[in-house]
């Protein structure tokens, strides 16, 4: 797609996570984003208050893109929830997105930062990102809970405070 932006020189960009607008992300992602139109605004909530750091792009007091990640600092980082507003999209603007998200001191010590994507392989490639095929393991929470149950019906399950 094609920008509709020809100068992007008022567009900011801003890691003040307390700038996030919910209700501006949440629209955003149901025009950037099918895998995230269903989410609602209490969740955004929990995962932008858990993610450092959040950053998020602005044309004037439109939210037009966004992104967050978590991190230890200093060994493993993963970038989350990349979006750029479809009317902005190919002005370069995702990519400043992701390198302000790596250039951030909670990110930019990291040995190595994941991201995950469904179509968008090339576009990460092209900012430096590589395939990598030997960490795709994922644990659905609804097995975690189920199993959890299941022991603990069982009286399996033993937890101590440490």
């Amino acid at each position: 797609m094609t920008s509709t932006i020809r100068d992007s020189s008022h567009i900011q960009f801003c890691t003040d996570r307390d700038r996030a607008d919910i209700a501006q992300i949440q629209e955003l992602f149901k025009a950037a984003a099918f895998w995230a139109r269903a989410r609602k605004i209490e969740d955004w909530e929990i995962a932008i208050a858990n993610s450092e750091p959040v950053v998020t792009v602005w044309d004037g007091d439109r939210a037009i893109g966004f992104a967050r990640a978590t991190s230890d600092g200093i060994y493993r980082a993963t970038i989350w929830d990349v979006a750029i507003h479809p009317d902005y999209q190919g002005a370069g603007l995702g990519r400043k997105l992701v390198q302000t998200v790596l250039s951030h001191p909670r990110m930019c010590r990291v040995e190595r930062v994941y991201l995950m994507t469904t179509y968008k392989q090339s576009f990460y490639e092209r900012i430096g990102f590589q395939h990598n095929a030997s960490t795709t393991m994922v644990l659905e929470n609804q097995l975690l809970e189920e199993n959890m149950e299941l022991e603990i019906s069982k009286g399996e399950l033993l937890t101590t405070n440490c």
